[in-house]
């Protein structure tokens, strides 16, 4: 976990990861803490084989520009990037284009290998890593997407509380869930801690805490039988 905190936390980074395969890398999401991550880590970005965008949020896209003129530039390649199809316009258009635009460069296939990617489609990104894109609800009128990955394994975007589809999940095999967690309430565009402590236990126990704030520490023993995922820590499923 690159980082494992909200959009204002300070102390946990923003939410990204980095998931390996037995021969490659890809980054999922990459807000604006995530070069510095890489860094503290002794990592280049040269080392990521793709990318996985979930939406257009700072903290999950805020550092795709320095990535791009990196890749472009000193590393000369262009890296892969998975995300949704219905978001490909707007990351240009309205995130982007502003900062990468010059000459030579006129489109977000000028900077990356653009590989969109389909509601429900299961689509292989790398070799033995299958992703399925699953949309959830965050601020209205704004599309987000979460993944299920392998088919066991669920990372949530910034999604509102939906226990229909946790239990659907779990029921369908599911054996690990790594959710976004507002500590506090009230949650509005996020599902909070209170609305994920009054899922089954056996829902529960499948569940890892992330996207959290800085109070973390205040809600140690708080959690249930859910854990919190730590920042700069790999975890093995």
């Amino acid at each position: 976990m690159l980082g494992t905190g909200s959009a204002f936390a300070k102390t946990y980074f923003n939410n990204n990861a980095l998931f390996y395969t037995d021969r490659h890398t890809l980054l999922l999401d990459c807000g604006i803490t995530a070069l510095l991550s890489l860094h503290q880590l002794g990592k280049s970005v040269n080392e990521i084989d793709a990318l996985l965008i979930s939406h257009i949020h700072a903290d999950h896209i805020g550092g795709l520009e320095e990535l791009a003129f990196q890749m472009k530039f000193i590393f000369k390649r262009k890296l892969t990037l998975y995300i949704h199809e219905s978001l490909v316009r707007s990351l240009w258009e309205s995130s982007l284009k502003g900062g990468l635009l010059q000459d030579e460069c006129a489109s977000l296939e000028d900077y990356f290998d653009v590989r969109p990617l389909q509601t429900g489609v299961k689509t292989e990104l790398l070799p033995g890593f299958a992703v399925e894109a699953i949309r959830t609800e965050h601020i209205p009128n704004k599309l987000s997407y979460s993944f299920l990955i392998n088919d066991t394994f669920f990372y949530s975007a910034d999604m509102r509380f939906n226990p229909e589809l946790l239990d659907r999940l779990v029921k369908n095999g599911v054996q690990t869930i790594f959710h976004d967690c507002q500590l506090k309430p009230p949650g509005a565009v996020h599902t909070t801690l209170d609305e994920l402590l009054s899922l089954p236990q056996s829902v529960q126990e499948h569940v890892w805490l992330m996207h959290y704030d800085d109070s973390k520490a205040a809600y140690e023993g708080k959690t249930g039988v859910m854990r919190f995922v730590e920042q700069h820590k790999r975890y093995t499923f």
